[in-house]
Order: C-alpha cells, then sequence, then structure tokens
C-alpha cells in the first residue's frame, strides 16, 4: 500500500487539549522553541484577522502496536497557540540573571523543587511535564521562569478560530523505515519560513537507529565554539566522524571528500546512512570494524577526559585553529581505541601551536580554510603530531 496524506482543520482549543493530554508529541530531533515574543503575537494577530496560517504536519508513528502522532512541522505555531492560552512566555532574560546568581553563590544544595526550566532550551514538553490542564500547569510554573503576557485570546476565539493540518500515514512495516521515512519528510520542511542550518536539518537522521545519537552528537562536545564576530556555534562533531572515517579506510587524506567540495551536507548524510546500515557505503571506514561490539562510550569517555587533561580550548578563533587541536586527538582515540600521554602536554601543545602559526602564513589557507587541500593538510598534521604522543 501506498503512504496516505489525510487534511483537515482542528479549532485551537482542540489542538491545545491534543499538545496537553499528549496525544500529539515532538520528537526528539526537533529544534527548541526559537520564537520571540513578538512573533508569537504577530501569529495570534494572524489568526485573529483570518489570514492565511501554514497547515501544522502530523505523523503517525508505530511502535511497539502502539501509535505516536509526531509533529513534524509545527512546533512554533503550536507553542504560541499553547502559550497564548496560559498567558506565559518564557523568560530567557530572568532564567539567565538567576543562574548566574547560583553561580556565583556556589549553591550546590538547592532544592530540586527550586530548581528553572531551562529556558534556554525548551520546548512546551516542560510545561506538559507540570500537567495536563492549566491550573496544573500555572500551579507549578516557577515565579519568574515564565513571564505573563496577556495575549488577548478568550474561549471564544479558541473555540471559532481554526487551525489546519495535514496527517501523514506511511505504510511502513518497521520502525527503522518509518523513521528514514519521517527524517525525509522533515529535512524538506522549512519551519514556519525559518530556515533549518544543517546541523539542525541532519539530526533528524541520528534517530535511524536506536542510540546513534549519542554518536553522532555527544553532548560534551558541544561545551566547544568555534566563534568570530559574526557568530558562535558548537563544534559540529560529525564532520570530524565522516571525515575521520574515510581517513581511516584510505589510510591517508588525499582523497578524503573528493567530489564532495560543495555538497558537503551530502557527504555527512551519506555517512550516517552507512552508519546507521540504511546505505552502506564504500566511502567509509564500517562502523563494525571500528566497534565490533556496537559500543563507543568508552572511547568517548576516555576522550573527554583527554580534553579536559590536555587543557584543550574551549572557544577556537578559527577552524584552523579547532581541526589543529582536534583531529588528531579524536582520531586517535575513536577511530584507534588509543591513549595520549597527558605528561608531554606543554610539549604536545606546542607543536599544535607552531603548526597552526605555520598554516595561518599561508594567506590563502586563511582566506579559503575551507578548501579541501587545506582541510586535507589539516587533517595529517594533526593526526601525525598526536601520532608522537600515543601512549605505547
Amino acid at each position: 500500500m501506498d503512504n496516505r496524506v489525510f487534511y483537515g482543520q482542528y479549532s485551537l482549543k482542540h489542538w491545545i487539549e491534543l499538545i496537553l493530554k499528549q496525544n500529539i508529541v515532538l520528537p526528539d530531533y526537533q529544534r527548541f522553541f526559537v520564537w520571540d515574543e513578538k512573533k508569537v503575537k504577530t501569529l495570534i494577530t494572524a489568526l485573529k484577522n483570518k489570514q492565511f496560517v501554514p497547515p501544522i504536519t502530523i505523523g503517525a508513528f508505530n511502535l511497539n502496536d502502539t501509535t505516536q502522532n509526531l509533529i513534524l512541522d509545527g512546533q512554533q505555531r503550536l507553542t504560541t497557540v499553547l502559550l497564548a492560552y496560559l498567558g506565559l512566555f518564557p523568560d530567557k532574560d530572568y532564567f539567565k540573571a538567576n543562574i548566574e546568581k547560583l553561580a556565583n553563590e556556589n549553591d550546590d544544595d538547592v532544592d530540586e523543587e527550586d530548581q528553572f526550566d531551562d529556558i534556554l532550551k525548551w520546548d512546551f514538553k516542560e510545561l506538559t511535564k507540570k500537567g495536563n490542564s492549566k491550573e496544573s500547569i500555572l500551579e507549578k510554573t516557577k515565579t519568574g521562569n515564565y513571564k505573563e503576557v496577556d495575549f488577548e485570546v478568550n474561549e471564544e476565539f479558541l473555540t471559532k478560530t481554526f487551525l489546519g493540518f495535514s496527517y501523514l500515514v506511511p505504510q511502513k512495516s518497521t520502525q527503522q523505515a518509518q523513521q528514514k521515512y519521517y527524517s525525509t519528510v522533515f529535512r524538506s520542511i522549512n519551519i514556519a519560513g525559518q530556515k533549518l542550518i544543517p546541523q539542525e536539518s541532519r539530526a533528524s537522521l541520528y534517530f535511524l537507529k536506536s542510540g546513534l545519537r549519542n554518536f553522532f552528537d555527544p553532548d560534551f562536545m558541544k561545551q566547544i565554539k568555534i566563534k568570530n564576530s559574526n557568530s558562535e556555534s558548537a563544534v559540529d562533531f560529525l564532520r570530524f566522524l565522516a571525515l575521520l572515517s574515510q581517513y581511516s579506510k584510505d589510510s591517508q587524506a588525499n582523497y578524503v571528500a573528493a567530489g564532495y567540495k560543495s555538497q558537503m551536507e551530502d557527504y555527512y548524510e551519506k555517512y550516517i546512512y552507512s552508519v546507521a546500515d540504511e546505505e552502506p557505503s564504500t566511502l567509509f571506514k564500517p562502523f563494525s570494524q571500528l566497534f565490533p561490539d556496537g559500543t563507543f562510550q568508552s572511547r568517548f569517555d576516555r576522550l573527554e577526559q583527554t580534553l579536559t587533561a590536555l587543557s584543550i580550548p574551549t572557544q577556537f578563533s578559527s577552524i584552523i585553529e579547532m581541526d589543529t587541536y582536534l583531529f588528531g586527538l579524536i582520531y586517535a582515540i575513536v577511530f584507534r581505541d588509543k591513549s595520549i600521554d597527558v605528561t608531554k602536554k606543554e610539549s604536545l601543545i606546542n607543536d599544535i601551536e607552531a603548526k597552526i602559526s605555520e598554516f595561518k602564513t599561508v594567506d590563502a589557507h586563511k582566506k579559503s580554510p575551507s578548501a579541501l587541500k587545506y582541510l586535507r593538510n589539516r587533517i595529517t598534521s594533526s593526526i601525525d603530531i598526536y601520532n608522537q604522543y600515543i601512549n605505547g
């Protein structure tokens, strides 16, 4: 049978009931709530004026003989409707101020009930954990963590205003097949006009196989940032894995990412599918060869410990610095299952800094660090440096 799609509309009140009763749920790979208060008010005004609002996309996902209804597109819009109903909005400024205050006070004994919702990494699941009604949620909402906002909605508005939907029902027999289908759907959607950055779009693929999210995107690596005058972003760990996997297979960097100069996201996707056993690729070293028993956590723990022991910077000002510090370290520990002699830390760091300085003397390298010839040079040089400091 073919995949099926149903269309319809629900009142805003019914959408709220579906959220509160958790009859529709957010997949783990969905981005956080990113709209500001102004955009929330703009959507409410559009709904009041009967303007067109893109429909919500829901997908049926069968798991262990039960069906989950996943929100594939429309999280920002549905969260807006829920917040307007509750008269709340996450207060980022208050949250930041209180986190800094707790850190400055060195208070290690904060009562669990006094903990704030992490408003910087927030979605509506934080509210539905508190209860399934407006009253129960407001009763358990931490004062100040959310600010009260009157979005000027009433029962009549919620009952008589409608928001459309598309309901997808894939005819897929296995959980993995369904997930692949929904990953494809999710990646083709541009949420409410806010384009997903590659890492956000790619994240939907991390769930193709159970347990792989922590392999592709471990939390401890997110502490490392690359920052320049225009932006700051967390290290893209998947990039290192994919490039080093091909290096590991070929035992050299000469052909790493060859043919993918302008299509690096396709290259990373191909690696993800290869690891998940969806589409085996001859480009990369098989995951099963690297981790015969399927477990990688012990190596990741060692990597995290070594990052700390070597005092690897948590903020880089250029990709040249980041790559030279990280490629060789990740390769030695994750791909070769080796340990670094941290007693020679000073000498190791000096070698890395010297190589970075050498790279930066080449104007073309500084201007075009993403060029494949320079990328390959950084991979080889970083690995060569760390090879000199491997235990045993």
